[in-house]
């Protein structure tokens, strides 16, 4: 995930896989924080972009990443990867294209419905994944706003926008996805 400081390396992997006969579909999944100009190196190497849209307003990524101008840069980044890959997708098998991913965050459905606003105005008929995962770890005493999961009021809020507002190309997730289960526990379990 945003493997941006490998990119140089990705580069000449692939090179080489695809010398060697590689021939599946390449995904950058990726924070949407990244630079055009990094982006147009990976031009021709991917086949999928899978960026998140995580915020538009800036006292909200400043925030919870310290990063003020997070939609400035991804915003830019959006429109790169979208210039760089059409969408190939069956129905079942997607072989190139965008998907952009947004994680709905508690009291923050306002900010939600902006960016799919947004994405609705700048990058029309892109595949969206509202994603209903949101699950507070640790202490997050600083950030009481976010110390809990979304509520079925906030993930209806949303949906039902992107859904009025047509939305064809929609992903969904159940809100039973919130759930401490799939977080892995990072002690290297399972890894050789």
């Amino acid at each position: 995930v945003t493997p941006t400081i490998y990119v140089p390396l990705i580069i000449k992997g692939l090179e080489l896989a695809k010398e060697k006969g590689l021939n599946i579909p390449i995904i950058y999944n990726t924070s949407g924080y990244e630079t055009v100009e990094t982006l147009k190196l990976l031009e021709g190497y991917i086949d999928i972009y899978l960026p998140d849209l995580k915020y538009i307003r800036p006292n909200k990524s400043m925030r919870y990443s310290k990063a003020y101008d997070y939609f400035d840069k991804a915003s830019l980044a959006l429109k790169e990867m979208r210039r760089q890959v059409k969408d190939e997708f069956d129905g079942k098998i997607m072989k190139s294209g965008m998907i952009i991913r947004h994680l709905i965050l508690p009291q923050n459905t306002n900010s939600s419905i902006e960016i799919l606003d947004y994405i609705k105005s700048n990058l029309p008929d892109t595949y969206v994944s509202l994603m209903a995962q949101y699950t507070p770890c640790g202490d997050l005493s600083d950030y009481p706003e976010i110390n809990r999961k979304i509520t079925k009021r906030e993930y209806d809020k949303v949906l039902n926008y992107a859904l009025y507002n047509s939305f064809d190309k929609l992903f969904i997730q159940e809100l039973s996805s919130a759930d401490k289960s799939f977080i892995p526990k990072f002690d290297f379990t399972g890894v050789l």
